[in-house]
């Protein structure tokens, strides 16, 4: 069994992640995280690269709350800044990351296999594969205000 000090983000992340195309429509990415069972999913454009990220929060506030309908707006005009891990990096370099940028999700990328998306670590991957000192560590510093 790896330990926190050997652990590398591929081995916390799920792995299977669904992306939104950026062409695709807000409402077609809330549909995708209704259908998932999640609250936020990535970008990736027509070069199947990660854009982006966007949450239920995003299309709540940004979106609906602003007047906007999501079946008329493309994800890709969400994107946003991109934060994102290489597979092969640490555990510790993951959770400063999310730390550091108060990121709740971190979507996980094989620079060795041609930069592609191929996981997310979450709250729940970290709960589940780090000591809890760790984990109380993590959110404090990302729910800080």
């Amino acid at each position: 069994m790896a330990t926190t000090e050997t652990m590398r983000a591929r081995d916390v992340m799920h792995q299977g992640t669904q992306c939104v195309g950026e062409n695709e429509t807000l409402l077609d990415a809330a549909r995708m995280m209704r259908d998932l069972d999640v609250g936020c999913v990535p970008i990736c454009g027509e070069d199947n690269r990660l854009k982006g990220m966007i949450t239920d929060r995003d299309i709540a506030v940004r979106c609906v709350a602003e007047g906007m309908s999501p079946g008329g707006v493309r994800a890709g005009a969400f994107a946003g800044q991109l934060f994102w891990i290489d597979a092969d990096a640490s555990i510790t370099e993951a959770l400063e990351t999310m730390e550091t940028h108060q990121i709740k999700r971190l979507p996980v990328i094989d620079v060795r296999d041609g930069h592609r998306l191929i996981g997310m670590i979450s709250e729940a991957n970290l709960a589940r594969n780090i000591p809890d000192a760790m984990m109380a560590e993590f959110v404090e510093r990302v729910y800080a205000v």
